[in-house]
């Protein structure tokens, strides 16, 4: 991957040294740099002590006697012995020389360096510049064989020219130029100077490379002259076994972010390939697995999702075969042993973040790897319309067989880039079968939600909708508002009309901003729905940076994972949501808990509750610059869900707050310092309402229903005015591209949900 990096990251690498050449003419040989004397002397020494200011920032210093020369000829009066000296020392360290004529074309040779590169490792090398045309514009460099190893998905299901095997093979190198501090961003007109430019290895052994150089477009001298090939030798690295024990000792997998120094990370991200991804600074490493490293000094944080703590460790990997470092993670909460499970019901092996060449996605063993590493008992990777038909292979109607007692993993859809897709994504859960009746392409499929719904629904399916919030922006965060969104995108927009037809368990939230998800559900629950709400990443689409993000947490009395009945939980809503940072745990009213009892809580009159909770979350006692900027986003920004948005002021603690019918009713603080509390309130209940417990916006538990004197819930004449607002702006936004053929049964169904708010607003008390 070519960039031009103002900021160089990670571990310390021994690098091999090289840089440039300059000069009045072409030299003759490669160790043969022709001396430019044309130059003021005053401002090429100013230029060489930055520049070795520079090699020192990198780990790559002058040795002593290099140093000393240097210093001698920059401290001298000047002169042409002087300019010699410098040219002297910085020469013997250019890998390539490059000549600018008065055309502004430019031309590259081979300087004297030697081209010796450390594979998994980056080696910087001096380019000496010889700028006859006094071009002040950025020098670029470029190579074919630093190209990217793998096309992207472009998130559409349309194909396109896969990236060869051949080129895999060539595409080892990337190549970075280093343009920041003490150095300038570009050329300085100067008639001498000298540039750094950065190589990496993926490989060992013998590897060529072509590397071009231009100071703008047209720049490139004629016959391929900006062009130079070199034979480079690649060293190879050092082989680091990792041994990685969880907090009880036992073997585990967990996340590994290396960097140097310098902040880059290793292995480059831009040479990965499944199972590690490149869009990623982290790679998941198991118990004696290994990373390949250049000898060096390393920081390494090692986790394993959001209820481990981050363990910062440094590792020196010295120079031989192979080392071995052993890392010990830690806990801040183990909601497992609790019998609380989590899982991520959203993320994909392809399309968005992924690339669809050289393979179309990744394979059940690299997503089963992340699933792990982030220790998520329950990953639902769902097949869509990029790469559909490859990734459709892996369902099974059935969880996966890399799937154990403790983690489990199953493929089924979201539909997604499907007809219906106008009216808001799906996700279908626990499928027997993955092709609609009647259908073999992806174009035959419903052009409207509520028949999908029924029937993955009919098959024993659990089904919702996805990125809830899209298309349901509303202004402001108070939540319910009387605005009516828009209607116009893929999240649970024809979910108003769907819930009427009882053919939705969930609604998804985390991955969108919490007041557009969870307005049109407090609606619908004030008209007596009782649709969940479930956690979920979108993973690599709307959250690449891992699985996990967003989160479910269903309770599983029995004390043992297995995913029809955590699925059957999100359906009957004994769970929570969560990015994982904060936890409300065996929430109940009185001594019902959300999914027992149908969720109900009957009192034969008006009344005083009793709501109790475990409530836990964890909070990094300072502000971290990154802290403070979460802090400081809209709500509309990512990260939409995040504990840090509900810390109050400088302190830890943070509001759990009591909710009836959508409003706020009671609060309390508690300390987020990972430590487990209990939480009591005593809520008068005067009707027939919806009581549910949040930490905003971090956490929300799943509602349970306090029936008084036998009557459902009508909390609101505000919510059934909203809700048929909202019936007649979404048939307004999705009739067009519904299929003439569906068209009556959609207005029908439309109809159907309009009648049915009338008559909860009828039934509907005042606010």
């Amino acid at each position: 991957m070519i960039s031009t990096r103002s900021r160089l990251p990670q571990a310390i690498v021994v690098l091999a040294a090289g840089f440039l050449m300059a000069a009045t003419g072409s030299p003759s040989r490669a160790d043969d740099l022709p001396m430019v004397l044309d130059v003021e002397f005053q401002p090429l020494s100013a230029q060489a002590k930055r520049l070795a200011e520079a090699l020192v920032l990198l780990g790559e210093p002058l040795v002593p006697e290099e140093a000393a020369r240097l210093n001698q000829a920059i401290d001298s009066t000047g002169g042409e012995a002087a300019i010699r000296a410098i040219q002297e020392v910085l020469d013997r360290r250019c890998l390539i020389g490059i000549e600018i004529n008065a055309e502004s074309r430019v031309k590259a040779v081979q300087g004297p360096a030697e081209p010796r590169l450390l594979q998994n490792g980056w080696s910087a090398f001096l380019v000496k510049v010889h700028n006859q045309a006094g071009v002040t514009a950025h020098l670029a460099a470029e190579s074919p064989n630093a190209e990217p190893v793998y096309r992207v998905s472009s998130g559409r299901p349309d194909p396109k020219p896969s990236v060869k095997p051949s080129q895999v093979l060539q595409r080892w190198l990337d190549l970075a130029t280093f343009d920041d501090r003490p150095l300038r961003k570009t050329l300085s007109g100067l008639a001498l100077e000298y540039r750094i430019i950065q190589l990496y290895s993926r490989d060992q052994g013998r590897r060529e490379a072509k590397i071009r150089f231009n100071v703008g477009q047209g720049t490139q001298d004629l016959g391929f002259r900006s062009d130079i090939d070199l034979l480079f030798r690649c060293e190879p690295a050092v082989t680091v076994v990792l041994g990685v024990r969880d907090e009880d000792g036992r073997p585990t997998t967990a996340s590994f972010v290396i960097r140097d120094k310098l902040g880059r990370v290793y292995p480059s991200p831009g040479r990965r390939l499944a199972p590690d991804f490149f869009f990623h600074p982290q790679v998941y490493r198991s118990n004696g697995e290994t990373v390949s490293l250049a000898p060096g000094n390393y920081l390494v944080e090692v986790t394993r999702g959001p209820e481990y703590l981050v363990t910062r460790q440094s590792m020196t990997v010295p120079r031989g075969r192979m080392h071995r470092e052993v890392f010990a993670l830690r806990r801040w909460i183990n909601l497992a042993k609790m019998g609380w499970y989590s899982g991520d019901h959203h993320v994909h092996a392809a399309g968005c973040g992924h690339y669809e060449s050289p393979t179309e996605g990744v394979k059940p063993e690299d997503m089963w790897r992340h699933i792990v590493g982030e220790d998520l008992d329950v990953g639902c990777v769902l097949s869509w319309g990029p790469c559909w038909y490859a990734q459709k292979q892996f369902f099974e109607g059935k969880i996966h067989s890399l799937s154990t007692s403790e983690y489990l993993m199953r493929y089924d859809v979201e539909v997604s880039g499907f007809p219906s897709s106008h009216a808001g994504h799906l996700c279908l859960l626990r499928l027997k079968e993955d092709d609609y009746p009647g259908t073999t392409r992806i174009e035959e499929w419903p052009s409207w939600d509520l028949p999908v719904l029924k029937w993955g629904k009919s098959q024993g399916g659990v089904v919702g909708f996805s990125h809830s919030g899209w298309g349901l922006k509303v202004s402001g965060s108070k939540i319910p508002t009387e605005e009516v969104p828009p209607f116009d995108g893929i999240g649970a927009n024809e979910y108003i009309v769907d819930v009427v037809h009882d053919a939705v368990d969930f609604i998804s939230s985390v991955d969108t901003p919490a007041p557009w998800e969870l307005n049109i559900w407090y609606h619908t629950l004030n008209c007596g729905f009782r649709t969940k709400l479930s956690g979920e990443t979108d993973f690599p689409c709307i959250y690449g940076e891992r699985v996990g993000l967003g989160r479910v947490y269903v309770r599983l009395d029995e004390g043992q994972l297995d995913f029809d009945r955590w699925v059957e939980g999100i359906k009957l809503g004994r769970s929570y949501v969560t990015d994982g940072k904060s936890h409300l745990v065996d929430f109940r009213v009185d001594n019902v808990a959300p999914g027992e009892s149908g969720s109900e809580l009957k009192l034969a009159k008006p009344g005083t509750v009793k709501v109790t909770a475990q409530v836990a979350a964890f909070l990094d006692p300072g502000l971290s610059p990154e802290a403070r900027a979460i802090r400081s986003r809209p709500l509309d920004e990512k990260p939409y869900w995040d504990l840090e948005r509900a810390r109050i002021g400088p302190t830890r603690k943070v509001p759990v707050e009591v909710i009836v019918n959508g409003e706020p009713v009671a609060r309390t603080e508690v300390t987020a310092d990972g430590n487990i509390v209990g939480v009591s309130f005593d809520i008068p209940i005067r009707r027939s309402s919806w009581v549910a417990l949040r930490v905003f916006a971090s956490s929300h538990t799943n509602p349970v229903f306090v029936l008084v004197d036998g009557k459902p819930v009508r909390a609101s004449r505000k919510s059934a005015e909203w809700c048929e607002k909202a019936v007649d702006r979404c048939w307004s936004q999705k009739e067009k591209a519904i299929r003439d053929s569906e068209k009556v049964a959609a207005r029908e169904a439309y109809d159907v949900a309009r009648k049915a708010y009338r008559r909860i607003l009828a039934e509907s008390e005042g606010e």
